[in-house]
């Protein structure tokens, strides 16, 4: 028998196959480009968003108790700053940290004259504090009696500070399907003062590399949470992806159906700034803005013309952004109006 009939039988065509395909599909995932870059800002409404850490409106107490030095939020050079630079980055959209709630429902302590004092600074924002809890645990949201005392403590918030915005509900973990939190969003409607902003945190839809439910939800729900609020901010992060151009693929996924399935509410895109290293559902160097952005980008040009209730992106989160992380956003989103400071 010869050379050449030996290998037309198997298993050496087989082997020969696999070994082609093995050399193949590495040139074929460096060529794959699942991404876009855009650089002219055309994505860039200037109506982003951006959450930001629990010492912005804390008392005294907390900022005692984790050692934080009170200079670093409540001195008008501080506050100044901080706005200066959000404004020239398009940033609108400020979801200070309020929480978590005590497990009664009550939201935490914090400092009237500093909201009073952080709410002068940011004059043309959106100021809308996060508010929330841990399922299970502070969140009792299965508790007809802890929904009414954190919907209460919610309204009287807003009710003491009229300048604020609205409130941002985040539940985490959120089962989709879970039944609690549609009404929890009911609660909160019908305690809120006429016309303040309710939003949430929503989570992602379903993908085949992260399946759990607990943090993502399926279309029905989705669209079932997007009907009882004004505004979603889309936590579109730990993944615990190892593959950047997956992630950049997941986030196009993500931006497209989460626009669809918002039901014309105000949709902001959350994209990672942090870096959590070491945990197992968020790795820095795949989950972050030089990943995010691009598939963003993709995401939005699927639909073509930026749809109407598109806002932009809400970055997680200022205190761990840093110059060149705000140079990267600059050069991957932004449009310039105001120079950046």
């Amino acid at each position: 028998m010869g050379l050449k009939d030996r290998l037309s039988r198997p298993p050496w065509r087989t082997l020969f196959l696999l070994a082609a395909m093995a050399a193949v599909l590495p040139l074929a995932y460096l060529a794959w480009s699942p991404g876009l870059r855009v650089i002219d800002g055309r994505n860039d409404l200037r109506t982003n968003g951006l959450w930001l850490q629990h010492g912005w409106l804390a008392d005294d107490a907390w900022l005692a108790r984790n050692g934080k030095d009170t200079a670093r939020f409540r001195t008008p050079d501080a506050l100044r700053s901080l706005a200066d630079r959000l404004r020239g980055h398009g940033i609108r959209d400020l979801f200070p940290h309020a929480c978590p709630c005590g497990a009664d429902g009550a939201l935490p302590p914090h400092d009237d004259a500093q909201v009073e004092r952080f709410l002068d600074h940011m004059d043309g924002f959106r100021v809308i504090p996060w508010i929330g809890g841990r399922l299970g645990a502070n969140a009792r949201i299965n508790s007809p009696e802890w929904r009414a005392r954190f919907a209460g403590s919610a309204a009287t918030l807003l009710r003491d500070h009229p300048r604020l915005a609205g409130a941002q509900v985040n539940i985490e973990p959120l089962p989709s399907g879970n039944a609690d939190y549609p009404a929890l969003l009911d609660e909160l409607r019908r305690a809120l003062p006429a016309g303040k902003l309710l939003s949430v945190a929503a989570y992602p839809p379903p993908t085949r590399w992260q399946p759990s439910l607990e943090v993502h939800w399926e279309e029905p729900y989705f669209r079932q949470v997007a009907s009882r609020v004004d505004h979603l901010a889309v936590m579109m992060y730990d993944t615990g992806l190892r593959w950047r151009k997956i992630y950049q693929r997941l986030m196009a996924d993500w931006t497209f159906e989460a626009l669809s399935w918002a039901g014309g509410k105000e949709v902001l895109l959350g994209v990672p700034a942090y870096d959590d290293a070491g945990v197992g559902y968020h790795d820095p160097a795949v989950e972050s803005l030089e990943n995010a952005l691009p598939g963003i980008h993709a995401g939005l040009a699927r639909s073509g013309a930026l749809p109407g209730h598109y806002r932009g992106i809400a970055v997680y989160c200022e205190w761990e952004m840093d110059d060149a992380k705000w140079s990267l956003l600059r050069r991957e989103f932004g449009r310039s109006a105001d120079p950046p400071r």
